[in-house]
């Protein structure tokens, strides 16, 4: 009798447990629900395939004078050039995030130096985004000439992913058990093949993950690009090169909701391009972890 009374207090308690561990999960969950539902709502009603392909139109950049009808037109200029600034700022990021984790966990002896490029990093990654944007115009657009340009944004925001990636696969080598490579070194091989060949492959998990995060930061960025790189509206739509602005999602949406003297007349088309914004971020996202998944395949065929 006592064992089943201490048994029903025990089970209580884990209930009890469960029950409150839930509850911020839950808070979590109802809050993207409900953030991910108004913008469904709102922007739903104008989202078509002119919207989503077609270049801005005269309701987007003169209102609706008069009450006359006119067409917003569409944002794939702003589309455009959201991938174009993601992709460059990725390739930048992800090949000097990986080089700097292989030299602080492979080359770097444990001491001071290491501790405090690790908590500089650390730092970097917490530095808000107004001030990644403020140094990309006074360094970048000033002082090197880039001006503000596709290639300026790339930059920012390639730094700004650096630090995630760095940090995630630093993090992903460190979880390498010790015997792999001194297998591969014992072996005959050199410490850079050990490194190419046995140890990256194993943490590509861990380090896509850290692009995936990476990706994330970047998509939705405004203030960094909005000192950078991007427009509102520039007649040629599409940048010729890599030293011309480009139109973006973030800084697009920004402007109609803040700036623009047409915000109200437009709000549905705001919400319509945050939808896109979000479906672009989750495409990005869900590509990434088709290639990590698919590395992950690859290696339990060995």
């Amino acid at each position: 009798m006592k064992a089943e009374k201490e048994l029903t207090a025990v089970t209580k308690g884990v209930g009890l447990g469960e029950i409150l561990f839930s509850i911020p999960t839950l808070l979590i969950l109802a809050s993207f629900i409900l953030i991910m539902g108004v913008i469904i709502i709102n922007g739903a009603q104008v989202i078509n395939w002119e919207f989503i392909t077609g270049t801005p139109g005269a309701r987007m950049l003169y209102g609706t004078p008069l009450g006359l009808p006119l067409s917003y037109g569409g944002i794939l200029p702003m589309i455009f050039g959201t991938l174009a600034l993601v992709s460059g700022a990725i390739c930048i990021a992800v090949p000097l995030g990986i080089l700097s984790a292989i030299y602080i966990n492979e080359y770097l002896h444990e001491g001071r130096l290491k501790s405090f490029i690790i908590q500089t990093i650390s730092n970097l990654a917490g530095v808000p985004s107004i001030v990644f944007g403020l140094f990309a115009f006074a360094f970048f657009c000033k002082q090197l000439n880039f001006g503000v340009s596709l290639l300026s944004g790339w930059l920012v925001l390639g730094f700004m992913a650096l630090p995630i990636i760095v940090k995630s696969t630093e993090e992903a080598l460190k979880t390498i058990p010790k015997s792999f490579r001194e297998a591969s070194l014992a072996l005959g091989a050199t410490k850079w093949e050990t490194i190419t060949k046995t140890v990256l492959p194993v943490a590509a998990p861990g380090i896509s993950t850290g692009t995936i995060l990476g990706i994330g930061r970047v998509a939705g960025e405004t203030a960094a690009i909005l000192f950078a790189a991007a427009v509102f509206y520039q007649s040629s739509l599409y940048p010729t090169n890599i030293f011309q602005p480009v139109m973006a999602l973030t800084y697009h949406l920004y402007y109609e909701a803040t700036t623009s003297p047409f915000a109200a007349v437009n709000r549905p088309y705001e919400f319509g391009t945050a939808l896109v914004l979000v479906g672009l971020v989750l495409l990005f996202v869900i590509f990434a972890m088709y290639i990590r998944n698919k590395g992950l395949k690859r290696r339990k065929g060995w």
